[in-house]
């Protein structure tokens, strides 16, 4: 198993302040241009409950290669390029909350999906929402006793509206 290295240029500003939650990019190639990405919540000050590193979402396969240009995009705007290959290795990296909640309910919603046409209207639909909103249905997601529905309803708010 490979792992690609995602280089971060010098930052124009700090990732998050001490008091703020605390995010992770891990990425992995897994081999013929296969990716991997995971959003990992850790540890910190302004989260006392978290005590171990929590995985919010990740997305592999057919369903992230649809989408893999628009991730990459969004990590070269936040200053991070997929520079070398590395096998047998976990590559890491720190995002801000605002990236970390709109790949994470983006790798969440897509998963299951199937059809390309629902899986596009889906992503456009989360990609033009406020933080709050993606922070919102994000928890949702993460912290109801039966999140498949809150997920169901969401796909379905993105895809009927157009």
């Amino acid at each position: 198993m490979q792992t690609l290295e995602l280089v971060k240029s010098e930052p124009k500003s700090p990732i998050s302040l001490p008091g703020q939650p605390q995010y992770q990019l891990r990425a992995t190639h897994l081999g013929a241009a296969k990716l991997q990405l995971e959003i990992w919540q850790l540890p910190a000050r302004a989260t006392p409950h978290i005590t171990h590193p929590i995985r919010l979402a990740g997305l592999k396969g057919r369903n992230f290669a649809l989408i893999e240009h628009r991730v990459l995009r969004r990590l070269k705007k936040a200053d991070m390029v997929i520079a070398a290959l590395k096998p047998q290795e976990s590559e890491v990296h720190p995002i801000d909350e605002n990236l970390a909640l709109i790949l994470g309910l983006i790798f969440r919603v897509l998963a299951p999906m199937r059809n390309r046409d629902k899986m596009l209207a889906c992503v456009e639909g989360i990609e033009v929402m406020s933080r709050e909103e993606a922070a919102y249905w994000l928890g949702m997601a993460m912290h109801r006793k039966k999140p498949r529905r809150v997920l169901a309803a969401l796909r379905i708010l993105l895809t009927e509206a157009g």
